[in-house]
């Protein structure tokens, strides 16, 4: 099954729509990743604030979740879009105030290549299982510019891996990949992939960088040798 699938699917949903865990991505050796449901459906904590008080611009929360982040942006006029493939994310995005779509991060966005900073926040820099082309989508997503605000793993570690969704109750939703990046290893990817790391951070025990957009490297076209 595919991610956008496996995420629109149960027990994934019924966590969102009940705001309580457990809730974990199971990797195929059994090791588990929990997953802060609480969190997430709470008002944003400090860890959170010190990435909204970077934002820049027009904002893009790609894997938005229930929205607090852009229910906390809308409330204070700024610019903002959730983008989620869970449909229940973005129902309760929208009940909180915040304007959101059940839309992947590789399809079609509006807006494209106006957004001034885009956020991939609470380990969502693993959608799609490669952080390299992730990072390049988003050259084509933010603005001349434009920066994203990353929310790395705690553990200095660079893995792809499948999982799923488990709700610790038996449930299991079909596997999809994702990836686990610390925050030396994605300052590696985004120099590679045309972003400049540009601060790192930490904030309630969450590490977070900053990367700013590079342009793109000038052409030869038409000089003499």
């Amino acid at each position: 099954m595919s991610a956008p699938t496996a995420w629109r699917a149960d027990p994934y949903n019924d966590a969102v729509r009940s705001g309580r865990g457990p809730l974990f991505l199971r990797r195929r050796d059994g090791w588990l990743l929990p997953l802060e449901v609480e969190r997430w459906c709470e008002a944003p904590d400090g860890g959170d604030w010190s990435v909204l008080r970077r934002c820049r611009g027009a904002v893009l929360d790609v894997g938005c979740g229930p929205g607090r982040l852009v229910a906390a942006l809308a409330a204070r006029g700024r610019r903002v879009l959730g983008i989620d493939l869970s449909p229940e994310a973005v129902a309760r995005t929208g009940r909180a105030g915040g304007p959101a779509l059940c839309r992947s991060v590789f399809d079609p966005l509006p807006g494209e290549g106006c957004w001034g900073t885009a956020l991939l926040i609470d380990g969502n820099i693993g959608i799609g299982g490669d952080p390299a082309v992730l990072l390049r989508r988003m050259r084509e997503v933010t603005s001349p510019g434009g920066k994203i605000i990353a929310e790395c793993a705690v553990a200095e570690v660079d893995e792809r891996c499948e999982v799923r969704v488990d709700d610790g109750r038996g449930g299991l939703g079909s596997p999809f990949p994702w990836a686990r990046v610390g925050v030396d290893a994605l300052c590696g990817h985004a120099e590679r992939a045309g972003w400049r790391p540009a601060h790192r951070w930490n904030a309630a025990g969450r590490p977070f960088v900053e990367l700013i957009r590079q342009p793109p490297p000038p052409s030869c076209g038409g000089a003499e040798l």
